[in-house]
């Protein structure tokens, strides 16, 4: 099975890392929903940018524990309410 990759900005990446974020947030829009909707993965990785192949530091993995569909209200999204995929992470 494939695996998924998401590349963030390095606020969200060294918070995942941490532990304090749990969840990846995807705006709920067509092209996610045919990258995620009824689909399997083995697992995800996660990049801080777009770090060079050997550069490990910049990378994680972890396995893939699905998503669930959801409204917030974040500041990378503006002040409106959106529905987003909010990939599990940890």
């Amino acid at each position: 099975m494939p695996v998924l990759h998401l590349n963030l900005k390095a606020e969200y990446f060294d918070a995942i890392a941490s532990g304090e974020k749990c969840e990846e947030y995807r705006l709920a829009t067509a092209y996610w929903a045919r990258r995620l909707q009824g689909r399997q993965f083995d697992g995800i990785v996660l990049k801080k940018g777009y770090p060079k192949r050997e550069d490990a530091s910049r990378t994680l993995a972890r396995p893939w524990a699905g998503f669930s569909i959801k409204t917030i209200t974040h500041p990378h999204f503006g002040q409106a309410p959106v529905q987003v995929f909010a990939i599990t992470v940890n």
